[in-house]
C-alpha cells in the first residue's frame, strides 16, 4: 500500500511538472491551433512516455536493441525536464520585473509623445477675405490641443506575449544548454584526479604505490564499448601499480553487455586489476558478471583479502547482495588479519564505513554516489551517504569516494564531473 501511494504521488508530481512546463513553454507562447502548439503538445505527451519506456524496458527483458532506441530520448528528457523546470522557476522571478520595465518604458514613450505635441508651434490660418477695408487682425490662431495627462497604459497583449516568449526562450536555452554540456562531459570520458594518502603501517618499500581507482562505469544501452575503451585508455595512461574497479560496472546482462566490457581485458597494472560488486550488479546477474570479469583478467574480491606489496587489499560485496545471501562479510574479509599491517578496503557504498572503522581498516575506497550526478542531486545524496565525494577521515580510518566514470539514467552530469582517481599511498616511514 505504501509503495502504491508513493508511486501515485510521484506520478502526480511528474504530471504537474509536465503541465507547468507545457504551459510556460507552449501554452503561453503559441497561438491556439498553430502548428507550434500542436507539435509542442504532442512532444509533451510522447517524451514522458519514452522516459517510462526506457525505465521499464531495462527491467522487463525487452530486446537490447529496443532498450537502446528508448534510452537516449527517454533518459535525456528526464534531465531536460529537471533543468527546464529549474530555469522556468527562476524565470518566474524575472517575469514581473520584465513586465514592469516594459510598462514603464511604454509610459515614458507615451508621455514624451504628449510633450512633443503640446510644445508644437501654433498653426497660423489666414482669415477669410471679405469686402471692405483691411484690418490689423489678418490672422487667427487655432486653440491649443488638449494637454491633460494621458490615462495609465492598459496591459498590452502583445507585451505579455513578448515577456512569455522572452522568458520561455531564455529558460529553454539555459535548460537545454546545461543538458548538452552535461552530456558532452559524460561522452568525453572521465578526467584523471590524483590524491596522496598517508597510510599507517605501510612499509617504506611500498611508499608511492599507485592504485588507479574507478567506479560506476555503468555500461548499458547508452554507454557501451567505446566508453569502456575511453576508461581503459585513461587508466593505462597513468601506469598504475594496481587497478581497482569498485562496483556498478554494468546495467544489464552479460548476454547484452559482455562485448561492451571486453576492453577491460586491456587493463595494465604491475599487481593486477581487482573488482568488487556494486548494487547494480545484483540487478544484472552478479554471479555471471563475477565470472565474466574473471575471464577478462580481473580478480573479483568477494568478501576476500589478498596481500600485495606488504599491505592488505580487501574487498566486500555490496549491501544489495544481502537480498541474495551475498552481502558484505567483514569478518570473513578482515577478521583474522594482522591489524599492524596497512590495509585498503574496496567497498562500493560508503555507508559501510562504520564496519571498516570497527575492523581497523586504514583506507576505504568507494563510489556509488556519483557525487550527486545532477545538481542539486548532491543535496539528496548527502542525506543517504556519510561522504558524497572526495576524502574524509572517520577516526583512524580514511575514506575516499569517487564520483564515478559513467552515469546512471540520463548520460548527463551537472556539477559532478566524472573521474578516475589515482590514489598514491605514502608511508609514514618515508
Amino acid at each position: 500500500m505504501v509503495f502504491v501511494l508513493v508511486a501515485v504521488a510521484v506520478l502526480a508530481l511528474l504530471a504537474g511538472v509536465h503541465r507547468y512546463v507545457w504551459r510556460r513553454l507552449i501554452g503561453d507562447t503559441t497561438a491556439k491551433g498553430s502548428l507550434a502548439r500542436r507539435v509542442g503538445t504532442v512532444a509533451a505527451f510522447v517524451l514522458p512516455l519514452l522516459t517510462v519506456g526506457a525505465f521499464v524496458s531495462s527491467r522487463s527483458g525487452v530486446p537490447f536493441a529496443v532498450q537502446q532506441v528508448l534510452a537516449w530520448p527517454g533518459y535525456l528528457w528526464l534531465a531536460a525536464l529537471l533543468y527546464l523546470t529549474l530555469a522556468l522557476l527562476v524565470g518566474e522571478a524575472v517575469r514581473p520585473l520584465l513586465r514592469r520595465f516594459l510598462a514603464r518604458r511604454a509610459a515614458a514613450r507615451q508621455a514624451a509623445a504628449v510633450d512633443v505635441s503640446a510644445g508644437a508651434p501654433a498653426v497660423q490660418v489666414p482669415a477669410a477675405a471679405e469686402p471692405g477695408p483691411a484690418t490689423d487682425d489678418s490672422t487667427r490662431t487655432d486653440p491649443a490641443p488638449d494637454t491633460e495627462a494621458p490615462a495609465p497604459p492598459v496591459a498590452d497583449p502583445s507585451r505579455r506575449l513578448f515577456v512569455a516568449r522572452a522568458v520561455g526562450g531564455a529558460a529553454a536555452l539555459a535548460g537545454l544548454g546545461t543538458v548538452g554540456l552535461g552530456t558532452y562531459g559524460v561522452l568525453r570520458g572521465p578526467r584523471t584526479k590524483r590524491i596522496t594518502v598517508r597510510l599507517a603501517g605501510l612499509p617504506r618499500s611500498a611508499h608511492g604505490f599507485r592504485i588507479a581507482m574507478v567506479s560506476d562505469i555503468h555500461l548499458g544501452p547508452i554507454l557501451g564499448r567505446a566508453h569502456t575503451r575511453r576508461v581503459v585508455d585513461a587508466i593505462n595512461a597513468t601506469s598504475p601499480d594496481l587497478v581497482a574497479v569498485v562496483g556498478d560496472l554494468v546495467d544489464g546482462s552479460v548476454a547484452d553487455l559482455g562485448p561492451a566490457a571486453e576492453p577491460l581485458a586491456g587493463l595494465e597494472a604491475r599487481h593486477g586489476s581487482y573488482f568488487v560488486t556494486g548494487n547494480h550488479e545484483y540487478f544484472s546477474g552478479a554471479a555471471e558478471w563475477v565470472d565474466h570479469v574473471r575471464e577478462l583478467g580481473l580478480h573479483p574480491l568477494e568478501n576476500a583479502r589478498v596481500e600485495i606489496a606488504r599491505f592488505d587489499l580487501a574487498g566486500v560485496n555490496d549491501v544489495a547482495g544481502e537480498s541474495e545471501g551475498q552481502g558484505p562479510d567483514f569478518a570473513r574479509a578482515l577478521g583474522d588479519r594482522d591489524r599492524g599491517r596497512a590495509s585498503v578496503l574496496l567497498a562500493h557504498q560508503p555507508v559501510v564505513i562504520d564496519d571498516a572503522v570497527e575492523y581497523g581498516v586504514g583506507l576505504q575506497l568507494s563510489g556509488h554516489t556519483h557525487g550527486g550526478q545532477l545538481w542539486p542531486g548532491n543535496l539528496v545524496a548527502e542525506l543517504a551517504n556519510p561522504t558524497v565525494a572526495g576524502y574524509e577521515r572517520y577516526g583512524d580510518t580514511q575514506l575516499y569516494v569517487s564520483r564515478g566514470a559513467g552515469a546512471w539514467g540520463p548520460p548527463v552530469r551537472v556539477g559532478a564531473p566524472s573521474d578516475i582517481t589515482v590514489v598514491e599511498l605514502a608511508s609514514p616511514q618515508a
